[in-house]
């Protein structure tokens, strides 16, 4: 008789400065499709990823694309509550977007942490890598990366599609090892949803709470 199979749900925040390209990843990931075409998030915007990760394990991603003009806002701890892992976006173009890293680092790890009182699991990622000349150094990014005790870094194209599938992978095992301790503590002035809205702004999902 086959064991049956084990399931797990995690919410993954995406957060980073305006264009960094946050819809484009999830995009990239959830449906294999690029465009330059993206309008800029409003509020957040929910996608939905369910992969057979293993023959005996079924992953659902919930990833939450958070808008870049929503940055410490007083809505973003509504927004990250009860989250398992995140990943803050860079432009590798852009160096403005690169000082905001520990900014937003840090707003994150000052609003949701696993219940044991450990940090999420916190990948850096540096998207548009497509238009860095070739051979320029990103040793800064990765450098950023360990000063801030990310858990990990990856450098991204979500026009090309590379390194996507790594960072999200990576992300998954840290989520599923943290599974036993993975719910965050929850702040007793939220009232939780009633469900989950996928691909609709999150101001739709309160109308219909």
């Amino acid at each position: 008789m086959s064991s049956p199979k084990k399931e797990f749900l995690f919410k993954v925040l995406v957060v980073g400065d305006l264009g960094v390209g946050k819809t484009s990843i999830i995009q990239r990931y959830v449906h294999n499709i690029y465009s330059h075409c993206y309008r800029a998030t409003i509020g957040v915007d929910f996608a939905l990823k369910i992969l057979n990760w293993e023959k005996d394990t079924v992953v659902r991603l919930q990833l939450w694309d958070i808008a870049g003009q929503e940055r410490f806002g007083h809505m973003t701890r509504l927004y990250y509550r009860e989250a398992a892992g995140a990943f803050v976006v860079c432009d590798l173009g852009r160096a403005v977007t690169l000082q905001s890293v520990q900014r937003w680092k840090d707003d994150l790890d000052s609003k949701v942490m696993l219940k044991n009182g450990k940090l999420i699991p916190t990948i850096l990622i540096g998207n548009k890598s497509d238009l860095l000349p070739h051979g320029t150094k990103i040793q800064n990014v990765e450098d950023l990366g360990l000063e801030l005790e990310f858990t990990d870094c990856h450098m991204t194209s979500a026009k090309d599609n590379v390194n996507i599938h790594e960072a999200m992978s990576c992300l998954i095992k840290e989520m599923i090892a943290n599974k036993e301790d993975s719910e965050p503590t929850m702040d007793p002035n939220i009232v939780k949803p009633s469900h989950i809205c996928i691909n609709k702004p999150f101001y739709d999902a309160l109308e219909s709470v």
